[in-house]
């Protein structure tokens, strides 16, 4: 039987809903220069932009709409969220405590005929309102740009809401 709401201890609702939509965590992913994955200010965590990594490497590289299709793009962009929720919870312990996803900024690295962008950053966007409900809806920009960090064909990052610690 999978758990619902009711039945899972406080805490660890996001965590059985990942879990029972069979989207594990990864490991943070380790900066590629000289920054921080994610950042915590007052009641927002800021998240860097997260490439589409899959077990320290990137499964796919390329441009959208040439070598890479997009739906696998879109299927990268999921990959990128679960990363910055990995960034998210490593600075707070707990992604039970996201009272909001504000705003996901989504890059895609687009062969210059390519205009399907939004569709791409919906793998972001969809898999979020999956595991947050209500909570998951956001202002989003995606947006098309010649090249990413080491040729991956998307990157994203997150700005959430926190409940504040007691």
């Amino acid at each position: 039987m999978a758990a619902t709401e009711q039945s899972v201890p406080a805490g660890s609702r996001i965590r059985a809903r990942l879990a029972q939509l069979n989207l594990p965590l990864p490991e943070v992913a380790a900066p590629v220069a000289a920054y921080v994955p994610a950042i915590v200010t007052g009641s927002l965590v800021q998240t860097s932009g997260q490439l589409p990594f899959v077990k320290g490497a990137l499964p796919l590289t390329g441009k959208v709409g040439a070598e890479v299709t997009p739906e696998a793009a879109a299927r990268l962009a999921a990959a990128c969220c679960l990363n910055a929720l990995a960034a998210i919870e490593a600075e707070i312990d707990d992604l039970d405590r996201i009272v909001r996803i504000v705003k996901v900024t989504g890059y895609v690295a687009s062969d210059p005929a390519f205009t399907g962008q939004p569709a791409v950053i919906n793998g972001a966007s969809e898999l979020l309102g999956q595991v947050f409900g209500e909570v998951g809806r956001h202002a989003r920009a995606a947006v098309g740009v010649a090249v990413l960090p080491l040729d991956a064909p998307v990157e994203l990052d997150l700005l959430v809401e926190i409940a504040l610690a007691d």
